[in-house]
């Protein structure tokens, strides 16, 4: 199938009217009143915005209930409940990560990202189930979406040994990220668990992404060596915390000489703007030249009900949570589900240049933050030049 295309008549970035030649799956000519070449499909984007894909910078493709059915929730109210919880259900009722991944990777393409970077869970129960699954979906619908995989000890690692071997085991089989989990709360050996994490980094080559749910001094404790390890291994522009609660403490005592330091080493945070836990100060973070991302996190899995995939709905939370309401505010929002997770994922060719890669959305609205605040449902999605959703209907189906 062809990867060129000549859009015509939209507003990149919700500015001027332009048309838009697409040639090999790449940004050949961008600006107003272009020809379009002979044999070339020809779309006409009525005026609407034109973005680049959203970017889900942060979910679990391996365990959504997506497709599965109503399931009531009944996990207890801690961290580590809701672990043992759904670590007891993913075989009980058969979360099989090849289907489920391939559910929720089409459901996000409908609603107009185009890159996801996934934590999958290594566990001692469940092995490399969730990798394999995740692989074989990266493999089976790379036309619509590019999926970066981070090898996630979800269940802990120092505190289930043969977790350390299994994850050296997922960076071989194709993981491109090292994950982490709570050095302080849930393994209890801050150092132990660091020095497995980055030393699996410094092995392979690759990044590290780090879940941080801990608050307050924990957190900012778990931040610090976090910090000093980037420092020492020269790792700077290679690691991302992710939730980073601490940075929401309002303390700024904590928080400032945190943030000093994450720019410092170009460490990035990834934060989905949560609604019941101290979030990470976006502007705060931006204004220091901090890297921000976000995602969608757990899509009704066995954690909770909610979730759509939908990154601009998701800008919408990140909004609210921050109390945006300038148009200049709420575009900050887009830039960390567009932008920024390009910037933490290091998605090569992205954005709306000559020469980037055509992963593009179309939407409706007069302003990105109309279409923010409002989420028209009559988005159309191009992955490299194809159209691949538009209104709802995707061009893959899901098992």
């Amino acid at each position: 199938m062809s990867n060129d295309l000549f859009i015509r008549n939209v507003r990149p970035m919700a500015g001027a009217a332009a048309d838009v030649h697409v040639r090999d799956g790449r940004i050949a000519a961008i600006g107003p009143d272009l020809a379009a070449p002979a044999g070339v499909e020809v779309l006409d984007g009525g005026g609407a915005i034109l973005t680049p894909g959203l970017v889900e910078a942060h979910t679990h493709l391996d365990k959504s209930l997506w497709g599965m059915g109503w399931r009531p929730h009944d996990a207890g109210p801690r961290l580590i409940d809701k672990i043992d919880n759904e670590r007891r259900l993913k075989k009980l009722i058969n979360i099989d990560p090849a289907r489920q991944s391939a559910r929720q990777v089409v459901q996000s393409s409908r609603m107009g990202s185009t890159a996801i970077r996934s934590h999958v869970d290594v566990d001692t129960e469940i092995g490399l189930w969730g990798m394999e699954g995740v692989l074989q979906t990266r493999a089976d619908y790379a036309d619509i979406m590019d999926i970066d995989i981070v090898a996630f000890p979800q269940s802990g690692l120092m505190i289930r040994p043969g977790t350390a071997d299994l994850l050296d085991q997922a960076m071989k089989m194709g993981a491109d990220v090292v994950g982490g989990l709570d050095p302080c709360a849930i393994d209890r050996d801050p150092k132990g668990q660091l020095d497995v994490v980055f030393g699996l980094a410094e092995r392979y080559g690759k990044p590290v992404d780090i879940h941080l749910h801990e608050g307050g001094t924990m957190g900012a404790f778990s931040m610090d060596l976090i910090i000093e390890r980037t420092r020492a291994l020269g790792m700077t522009g290679k690691v991302t915390v992710s939730h980073a609660f601490c940075l929401g403490d309002p303390d700024p005592a904590l928080v400032d000489p945190l943030i000093a330091a994450l720019a410092e080493l170009d460490i990035a945070i990834m934060t989905t703007g949560p609604a019941s836990r101290p979030a990470p100060p976006i502007a705060k973070l931006a204004a220091a030249g901090v890297r921000i991302c976000s995602g969608s996190d757990g899509i009704r899995d066995t954690w909770g009900p909610y979730g759509n995939a939908d990154m601009l709905e998701r800008a919408m939370f990140l909004g609210l949570r921050n109390n945006f309401r300038k148009d200049e505010e709420v575009e900050l929002a887009f830039d960390v589900v567009t932008h920024g997770g390009a910037r933490v994922m290091g998605l090569a060719g992205y954005g709306l240049e000559v020469g980037c890669r055509a992963d593009l959305l179309i939407v409706p609205g007069t302003a990105i933050t109309e279409a923010v605040v409002s989420r028209p449902s009559n988005r159309i999605v191009i992955k490299r030049g194809r159209v691949v959703a538009r209104d709802g209907a995707v061009l893959r189906e899901a098992p």
